[in-house]
């Protein structure tokens, strides 16, 4: 048993995950290229090695013949009956090799053929790694800022934060642990080249998938998700248990599991709201915290009008129109907000509308005006209610 190569190749397999079979099969072919190099051509060497204990044989096969032509593939008939007495002319001579005979530039040769497979292999183990982990989330250790991009220690790899996938007025301390999406992984000559991001959406729904067990699980489906990194997201779920509340799983008790991931992102505010298949529902919870008196969606041209109370409006659009921005993207219609004045201006709503809202009770009747509303409209007093068209 050859021990110290056995041992060695344990090592290796444990270390750098490299099968034993695949260093086996590289040093195969080192012995085959040392031949090679040491006798001009290697098409009738044969290497057999024994895959438990890392014994192995190298032998030249050699036509038996009266009169040596090319020494490397021929034997004499008088050299091969030496070897064995039952050869004859014709036969074909197992004649073995001894490494040992091989010259300085054979042996380096067949030494620079073993580590090259061994750098290709834990290349092409690391790449695996990472790919199953592309479009996921890992913890990285900062190492130091190169210019202004972060380089991160994954682990068994290197990944570089580049300044555009950075979250701005975030600033990170080497040894600091963070959460990074990994948008792609890529197989280079030197190695993989992972692609990590701190802004991609991806993040923060990896994030309530490791936080909150009931998307981890499905039970709740996270819909849409817009965010403008470092600043605010908005997120849509769904609940496919009507026993199950989507929002208050993903907020969790006293807020536990959404401040876990804010205080990941730094302190980014992050909006959970209700999913709806109806797009004006759907845009009025996303315009929240802003209250909507009607929306007007149109499916086919993917816009909608929303109307809301002259003093939400600036609520509605945000700081910058970022509200509304983020409503848009999350929905994927296009909102055209206007106030109740507006609204009444451009003839969207009635002139008396606020003087009616004024009057309106708590069961939505307009006070003294009850009996000549349900004459002139029906039993039902008039609401404001959401219109899909």
């Amino acid at each position: 048993m050859n021990t110290e190569l056995l041992e060695a190749l344990t090592i290796l397999e444990k270390e750098k995950n490299i099968s034993k079979d695949t260093m086996m099969d590289a040093i195969e072919n080192s012995l085959i290229s040392a031949c090679k190099n040491h006798f001009g051509t290697s098409d009738n060497i044969k290497v057999i090695m024994d895959r438990e204990t890392c014994d192995y044989a190298v032998y030249a096969e050699k036509e038996v013949v009266e009169e040596v032509m090319d020494s490397a593939i021929e034997i004499s008939l008088e050299d091969a009956e030496k070897l064995d007495s039952s050869l004859h002319l014709g036969d074909i001579a197992q004649i073995p090799v001894e490494s040992k005979s091989f010259g300085r530039i054979a042996t380096q040769n067949a030494k620079n053929l073993i580590l090259q497979k061994i750098r290709e292999e834990e290349r092409k183990v690391v790449f695996d790694q990472y790919f199953e982990k592309e479009k996921d989330i890992v913890t990285g250790i900062v190492q130091r800022y190169v210019g202004k991009n972060i380089s991160i220690n994954l682990g068994r790899a290197d990944a570089m934060l580049t300044e555009n996938e950075q979250v701005k007025g975030e600033h990170f301390n080497p040894t600091d642990r963070i959460k990074l999406y990994i948008v792609e992984v890529k197989n280079t000559p030197k190695g993989p080249k992972i692609l990590v991001s701190r802004t991609h959406p991806e993040l923060v729904k990896r994030l309530f998938e490791a936080e909150v067990a009931e998307v981890k699980d499905g039970t709740v489906e996270i819909k849409s998700i817009a965010r403008e990194a470092g600043s605010r997201t908005k997120m849509a779920v769904w609940s496919n248990d009507p026993n199950v509340d989507p929002v208050g799983a993903c907020v969790g008790l006293n807020g536990a599991r959404v401040n876990a991931v804010v205080n990941e992102l730094r302190g980014e505010k992050i909006d959970i709201i209700n999913w709806d298949e109806n797009p004006a529902l759907l845009i009025e919870n996303a315009l929240s915290p802003a209250k909507v008196i009607s929306v007007m969606a149109d499916p086919d041209e993917k816009s909608a009008s929303v109307i809301v109370p002259d003093y939400q409006l600036s609520l509605a659009i945000g700081k910058e129109g970022q509200n509304a921005r983020l409503a848009a993207r999350l929905t994927g219609y296009k909102i055209d907000i206007k106030s109740e004045t507006q609204a009444i201006e451009s003839g969207e709503l009635p002139a008396d509308y606020m003087e009616q809202m004024a009057m309106m009770d708590e069961d939505g009747y307009v006070g003294e005006y009850e009996e000549e509303y349900k004459e002139s409209e029906g039993e039902e007093a008039p609401e404001i209610e959401f219109v899909e068209e």
